[in-house]
């Protein structure tokens, strides 16, 4: 039992997490192709969802590695960053996330795979955002807590 909880605990990351709610959309995908509206404007909205996604994704790390921090989930900041993409978003990487699978959901015309991106953000905001937000008020203190007054979670 040891080691299955060890394993989970390597498993239990943010990207497993997005690539699970990508398996299951492309499931649905495949399972249910009636569902599809054909719409080929939904694809070039989920490719620009995706590319925003990204660009968040890419943002946020280059902000928390420019600032010798981790960005790896759960361990303790270094660094105290609210620059650039953090202005805008306290969680840029994670709405990355949550863009990339809302735009696979209409990129593939997978309309009813987009109640996973609501779940999805659910999963992360308690497995991961309330920790984290733990931790940075731990470390920094008030100027945590400004900042989280100042900057939503999300968008």
């Amino acid at each position: 039992m040891r080691e299955g909880v060890r394993v989970f605990k390597w498993i239990d990351i943010p990207p497993a997490w997005l690539a699970a709610s990508l398996g299951v959309t492309w499931a649905i995908d495949r399972l249910f192709p009636w569902l599809a509206t054909g719409l080929d404007w939904l694809e070039w909205l989920g490719a620009a969802l995706v590319l925003a996604g990204l660009g968040a994704m890419a943002l946020g790390a280059f902000e928390l590695v420019r600032h010798h921090t981790t960005f790896i989930p759960r361990r303790m900041p270094t660094a105290f960053v609210q620059q650039g993409i953090y202005q805008l978003s306290r969680n840029p990487i994670y709405l990355g996330d949550a863009l990339v699978l809302a735009g696979a959901a209409l990129w593939w015309d997978v309309l009813p795979a987009l109640i996973l991106v609501p779940a999805f953000g659910a999963i992360i905001e308690r497995r991961f955002i309330l920790g984290e937000e733990a931790g940075l008020v731990a470390r920094f203190g008030a100027e945590a807590e400004a900042w989280f007054a100042r900057v939503r979670r999300w968008i």
